[in-house]
């Protein structure tokens, strides 16, 4: 440690952090410790109560603070003489720009999401600087080392996009809890608390709705004069009895499918009313509206308990009771918060009712939240053995020792007798879009698709782009920007609207649209390729994109090993992975022919070694999963093979 603080490398540095949480405290504390004398932090989010058990810089009195300024000064408590700034801000702020990027040495990655790893990366590669990217999940780990030209790029390989399901599925024919939860959290919520106005297909009606009792329209709709408990009974029997009926008109449907069974609160609730009622005066103790229980009310305590259909029913009444009762100011605002213990209480309770119709096991509030929050529970240990990988790689960056770069994994079970298994890194993806500026291809019907979907749906959504800027020719199509006159706003807004075949330079099959991102200093050409039909199932963007590194999904085996194909040499595992659950996907990264980095430097100084290097020695296997405090790369390499598989959840 000595000899590191005395390194001119290191104290001479001036370093950039982005991420100040469950990676990032321990990140901070370990490059203070390391002799860094001059770090940067940014990080957006305020301190939770949840954070506590890993975020050790943090403090129960640091609740509602910012993130980056309370580990910048726990920090200097005990590194007085160093500089720390800190950036309580959104790393996509225009603030933070390529000349800001610039200033800094190297750019180490704590972050925990997709979107804003790529748009880091992409302001690496402009900037030209060195980025040592991390995540974490679980007993699992990563650190990769991501050079301009000389390794990879973060997008050079897929990643894991959000697992979407088709909408029949959830509203109609859901098969495993985790369809129950989509529902219960992104419809049911969201319509009974949220915006009503929005489309929502909780709004079933049946051919004879104009004479039935229920009408579709009024049904979440409270009556003026309906009392709270019978407000929530009738949407209990409207979603949970009526829409199943309704569902169950449709014959075809369950030729080959277990019929769900309608379920109404008169069938599901004892007669005795004292024994349904909760006690809502037990919440009054309470001022954070966060904390409003309606277990707490009907005291049920164990959030790892399975509740019975009736507890669940029962939840569901209370919970609405409460919202309306105590909360009635936010309904028509709310949207789920996993850190909403109410909210939490009422997915839980709707997604098990749902659950309990069509024969689905129940789940506990816990793993329901789980489920519903996307959480991975996080260890310490794993965070602090990352950090002090990530600083490794960064002082090697620094000193310039290229040919010992190494992207390593933690493991959770050994594998030869290793938790950390160091390999090579990989060359430039030639077919990446982002840093070798391969041409991608979209498959589109001109004469149906909108600008805007494409916009929305393709550049933002797929391409990360944030202020995009779309050219056909010399004709400019589409432009964000708070510099635009409004003449100009005016017409790209019409754009917006017009289908692609019918913008003043038409879009057609064949043509080639340039995509940038200004802020980013990144651009990608896009070919068109018309295309009349698509499936709504499979493409339900109603569009294509090709060449874009998308995780493509398998089928589970637990008899073969995952990959790209490549063929394994051994039976060793560097993680073995049970299966955790039905829906569990593991994502495979299809990595190709590569060459390592010493077989780059070898090529550069004999040209005869390149074709040689192209070989298959390094072909890699890569296993993805997505995670709370990071995406996580398990790397299947020479002489190492999976056998086993999980979905972390």
């Amino acid at each position: 440690m000595a000899s590191l603080q005395r390194s001119p490398a290191v104290k001479g540095s001036k370093v950039l952090m982005v991420g100040a949480g469950g990676i990032g405290c321990e990140l901070l504390k370990t490059l203070a410790l390391s002799g860094f004398e001059d770090i940067h932090i940014i990080d957006m989010d305020t301190i939770e109560v949840s954070n506590l058990n890993r975020q050790f810089l943090f403090r129960q009195s640091h609740v509602g603070q910012s993130k980056a300024k309370v580990a910048r000064d726990a920090v200097l408590k005990f590194r007085p003489h160093i500089s720390i700034s800190s950036y309580h801000a959104n790393v996509k702020d225009p603030e933070f720009n390529i000349d800001f990027y610039k200033q800094f040495n190297v750019v180490l990655n704590g972050l925990d999401n997709l979107d804003a790893r790529r748009h880091v990366n992409r302001l690496c590669l402009a900037a030209d600087v060195p980025l040592v990217e991390s995540g974490t999940t679980g007993f699992l780990g990563q650190v990769t080392v991501h050079v301009k030209g000389k390794t990879e790029c973060y997008e050079c390989q897929p990643k894991p996009t959000p697992k979407t399901y088709p909408v029949c599925t959830i509203t109609s024919t859901p098969s495993k809890f985790v369809h129950c939860i989509v529902w219960a959290k992104d419809l049911l919520f969201a319509k009974l608390f949220g915006d009503k106005n929005q489309d929502n297909d909780l709004n079933v009606r049946s051919s004879d709705a104009a004479s039935s009792s229920y009408q579709a329209e009024d049904v979440f709709e409270r009556q003026n004069d309906e009392g709270i408990e019978e407000y929530a009974k009738r949407i209990y029997d409207h979603v949970f009895g009526y829409n199943i009926e309704i569902a169950l008109s449709n014959e075809e449907t369950w030729k080959n499918r277990n019929k769900p069974k309608p379920l109404y609160s008169r069938d599901v609730f004892p007669e005795e009313p004292s024994q349904q009622n909760g006690n809502m005066d037990k919440n009054c103790a309470t001022e954070d509206p966060l904390s409003v229980s309606a277990m707490t009310s009907l005291g049920l305590k164990n959030p790892q308990d399975i509740w019975s259909l009736l507890e669940n029913s029962r939840i569901f009444v209370e919970a609405i009771k409460l919202f309306f009762g105590k909360r009635e100011k936010e309904i028509g605002n709310l949207s789920f918060d996993k850190d909403d213990q109410l909210a939490v209480e009422f997915v839980t309770a709707a997604a098990n009712i749902r659950a309990a119709s069509f024969g689905i096991p129940l789940h506990s509030l816990f793993e329901a939240k789980g489920i519903a929050g996307n959480i991975v529970h996080a260890v310490a240990t794993t965070n602090a053995v990352i950090a002090g990988l990530i600083v490794i790689e960064a002082i090697k960056v620094l000193q310039g020792d290229a040919n010992n770069y190494r992207m390593t994994y933690c493991l959770e079970h050994p594998s030869r007798k290793l938790l950390l298994m160091p390999v090579e890194p990989f060359e430039p993806n030639k077919s990446c879009y982002v840093c070798s500026e391969t041409p991608l291809s979209l498959e589109v019907n001109t004469h149906r698709t909108k600008l805007r979907d494409v916009v929305e749906k393709i550049v933002k959504a797929k391409l990360g782009m944030n202020f995009p800027v779309i050219i056909l020719g010399q004709a400019l199509l589409y432009e964000v920007g708070d510099d635009l006159d409004k003449h100009m706003t005016t017409i790209y807004a019409a754009n917006l609207e017009k289908v692609l075949s019918e913008l003043p330079s038409p879009i057609t099959g064949g043509t080639v649209l340039k995509v940038e991102d200004l802020q980013q200093e990144f651009s990608c050409n896009i070919n068109i390729k018309h295309r009349e039909e698509f499936d709504e199932e499979k493409e339900p963007d109603g569009m294509l994109l090709l060449g874009w590194t998308q995780t493509p999904r398998v089928e589970k085996d637990d008899n073969k090993a995952v990959g790209n194909g490549g063929s394994s040499t051994s039976n060793a595992s560097p993680a073995m992975l049970e299966e955790a659950e039905e829906d569990g996907d593991i994502e495979i990264v299809p990595a190709g022919k590569k060459r390592k980095l010493g077989e780059i430097s070898k090529a550069a100084s004999n040209p005869e070694l390149s074709d040689v290097a192209d070989g298959t020695k390094n072909d890699q296997k890569r296993e993805v999963l997505d995670d709370d405090d990071g995406v996580v790369v398990m790397l299947d390499g020479e002489n190492l093979d999976i056998n086993k598989k999980k979905k972390l959840l």
